[in-house]
């Protein structure tokens, strides 16, 4: 099963030097361990466009979709056999991002 792990963050590129070893040795164990997909940061949500194409035209608006103290900064798609399994990793890679995560099985497609 995959799942989709968001790190939160309240600060745009807030990453030290030293987390970002810690980053890359965790990644490198969830590829060793077969758990890796892909992973990546992402930018400040003030530069996100949220596009609504439910009516006529779609109308696009510049910023994040919600105002929040916190938001996605980054995150992995790892797998897993389960959930226990996923957060049992995801526990090390919040230690290594020194972030808090949130773990979310994708849907079976």
């Amino acid at each position: 099963m995959q799942y989709l792990v968001n790190v939160i963050d309240s600060r745009s590129n807030s990453g030290t030097a030293e987390e970002g070893v810690a980053i890359d040795a965790f990644n490198d164990k969830l590829r060793e361990g077969g758990h890796w997909v892909f992973a990546a940061g992402l930018a400040d949500p003030t530069v996100s466009t949220v596009i609504d194409g439910r009516g006529d035209e779609p109308v696009f608006t510049d910023g994040p979709f919600v105002e929040a103290k916190e938001w996605a900064a980054g995150f992995w798609i790892i797998e897993a056999a389960d959930l226990d399994v996923a957060l049992k990793l995801m526990a090390e890679g919040s230690k290594a991002c020194n972030r808090r995560l949130e773990v979310r099985p994708l849907l079976a497609g």
